[in-house]
């Protein structure tokens, strides 16, 4: 072959590998019927910080991301922080709730941006239903402990430390369990308790995961909101109520899926 050849196969490789690395990057996220916008909403007790290796990988992936903090203060007041979030999305948004977060997502999500549900452990009541009065129907391990709950003389909740690591997130490091323990962010009880007035999954398609060794919320009420919603349900084996921190890379997964599916 001589020099002349060599240089422009050179050139055609280089164009070929060039042209595959493009392809790539501009995969799920750029395809014309995936939501580009992923919008994310902590739970209870918790912090949207938490979120931070499932937004790592989701915006490795070419997605836009942004993380509600909500003030914990109500679900009235939960509600309006998301949907001052949603209201910033540029488009179509995928709205994912973690656990309370989940209550949160179900009356936010009939925000228009809004064109599909994740449900990370989380709970997902109908008008009219609350949380707490589901949750006797199926009980949590954790609900069953006395004393693993505690209460604020002003009416505001918060997760016994010595049971926080091995009730709420079982499968982290002791050590990053224990300083979650001590980061809480206190709850208002009336949270709880709230009846929902609206249900943005009786109406936009859902997605649901299942923390199969969840003890904060039962893994069977779980399955239950999901079967009631018709959501694409992923149970995760050996996973507590903290999944989204413990396994990003599967939560991620399923988000991305609601991201390509939500828009057919």
């Amino acid at each position: 072959m001589n020099t002349v050849s060599r240089a422009a196969s050179v050139v055609a490789l280089s164009l070929s590998i060039f042209s595959s690395a493009g392809a790539m990057a501009q995969d799920a996220p750029h395809n014309p019927t995936t939501v580009k916008n992923i919008v994310l909403v902590h739970g209870a007790w918790v912090d949207g910080s938490g979120w931070k290796p499932v937004y790592d990988i989701l915006t490795r992936d070419g997605f836009h991301v942004s993380v509600v903090q909500e003030p914990l203060t109500s679900l009235e007041d939960d509600v309006a922080a998301t949907k001052r979030v949603l209201d910033l999305q540029p488009g179509p948004t995928i709205l994912v709730g973690h656990s309370y977060g989940g209550s949160v997502i179900t009356e936010a999500g009939v925000h228009s941006n809004v064109v599909g549900l994740v449900y990370v452990a989380a709970h997902a009541p109908n008008v009219g239903e609350d949380e707490a009065a589901l949750g006797k129907g199926k009980p949590s391990y954790t609900s069953k402990q006395t004393g693993a709950v505690e209460k604020t003389d002003d009416g505001y909740t918060y997760l016994n430390p010595a049971v926080f690591p091995k009730d709420f997130a079982a499968d982290l490091p002791l050590k990053q369990a224990r300083f979650e323990s001590r980061s809480q962010m206190l709850t208002a009880a009336k949270v709880f308790s709230a009846p929902l007035t609206a249900a943005a999954w009786t109406t936009k398609p859902s997605w649901g995961i299942v923390a199969a060794d969840d003890k904060i919320i039962s893994p069977d009420l779980e399955r239950w909101y999901y079967a009631r919603a018709h959501s694409h349900t992923t149970v995760i084996p050996g996973a507590s109520h903290s999944v989204y921190e413990s396994r990003p890379q599967q939560v991620a997964a399923v988000i991305e899926d609601a991201a390509r599916h939500a828009i057919q």
